[in-house]
């Protein structure tokens, strides 16, 4: 199980279930929760464990980071989702967060298809998916998506996908004995 205990494990669980919550009543995930969640676990690993652990709690926000920054790059979520996975690194390291990264992809897949499948437009959404897809493979520039998806945005149905990492991560966790 590596340096998590099931404390910090709980601790990660309510949090982000409040982000989930706060996500999927206002669609942001606050500064104020995703600055102290990622403080904290920096903190706590260093007060554990010094400067190992700080190095440690440091590759997991980081890991955290570049797991979702990319769709950030190209307007594809917003910057409170990317805050969140990095906060929830310092607190469970590189490899959990790699591994929750996993399982919140394949509920955010799961959730997209369903909310698309129940929208009453689905060719609508799988023409603008095939049009995002083309315009990632063709424009290749970060902020020329991003303006694109910018404008594209009020015409969407938005996913918060503080939900998916939530749901996602919650049941890695809870998978990799870090609850029980």
């Amino acid at each position: 199980m590596g340096p998590v205990s099931h404390e910090v494990g709980w601790l990660v669980v309510v949090i982000l279930i409040e982000a989930a919550i706060i996500d999927g009543r206002q669609l942001r995930v606050p500064n104020w929760l995703t600055y102290h969640f990622l403080m904290g676990g920096l903190i706590f690993a260093f007060w554990k464990g010094g400067s190992p652990m700080l190095a440690w709690s440091a590759a997991g926000a980081v890991t955290g980071l570049f797991t979702l920054l990319p769709l950030y790059a190209i307007g594809g979520m917003g910057a409170g989702d990317v805050k969140l996975m990095a906060g929830m690194g310092a607190w469970i390291g590189p490899w959990m967060t790699l591994w929750a990264f996993v399982s919140t992809a394949l509920v955010g897949a799961v959730m997209a298809t369903v909310m698309i499948a129940t929208s009453g437009a689905l060719f609508h959404h799988l023409g603008m998916i095939q049009s995002i897809g083309r315009e990632i493979l063709v424009v290749r520039d970060p902020v020329l998506l991003s303006e694109r998806a910018a404008e594209r945005k009020p015409t969407m149905t938005l996913l918060p996908y503080g939900i998916p990492i939530a749901v996602g991560s919650i049941g890695y966790l809870a998978w990799a004995g870090l609850l029980f």
